[in-house]
């Protein structure tokens, strides 16, 4: 929307529970994205220990990612590769770093100082946007959104598969508010 070319679509697997800087679940969807968008796809594998994510992110940016070998390791079982998934290879020649950071210092701190490392911009367009006018926006521009995993009080396994939609996040906003949970995760 902002008129830039995109040279490539990153994703970080996570291969434990938890991570304090990436999404643990659906990272794979990033190739059907990359497919569609006729961009090559760069997955990288994580341990997720807290003090190496970003470098291991940093070490995958410089050309140092097993694309194929992360491949096979990321992609579900059952799950079919798209006929037109590139995969990339190499270091990326790219002037900037997009990312989908919200509100955590800790997450956009270390992609700053990452970036700055390689000389690259750190651009994050949704940094701090109104998170009601955020999850609006999601549904106004067609993204379909499911509730995959849930880990705040206030939210039951009875969200689990639940599609966003104007009547879900009226619930969503009052549980929100009612249990101080960020509305956008």
């Amino acid at each position: 929307m902002r008129g830039w070319d995109v040279k490539c679509i990153v994703s970080v697997g996570i291969k434990s529970d938890d991570s304090m800087m990436f999404q643990t679940q659906g990272v794979a969807i990033a190739a059907l994205q990359s497919a569609a968008m006729e961009v090559p796809w760069l997955p990288l594998l994580s341990d997720g220990e807290e003090e190496f994510e970003i470098s291991d992110l940093e070490f995958a940016l410089s050309g140092n990612a097993n694309s194929a070998s992360n491949f096979e390791e990321m992609w579900p079982d059952g799950w079919v590769r798209p006929k037109d998934l590139v995969l990339h290879e190499g270091e990326l020649d790219v002037d900037a770093l997009v990312v989908g950071a919200l509100r955590s210092d800790y997450q956009k701190t270390r992609i700053d100082r990452m970036c700055e490392r390689l000389g690259i911009i750190s651009y994050s367009p949704l940094w701090h946007h109104d998170p009601v006018s955020h999850m609006h926006a999601l549904i106004e521009h067609g993204f379909e959104v499911m509730f995959v995993s849930v880990s705040a009080d206030g939210l039951g396994e009875e969200w689990l598969g639940e599609i966003l939609d104007e009547k879900s996040l009226i619930r969503l906003d009052a549980l929100s508010q009612r249990h101080r949970f960020n509305i956008d995760g």
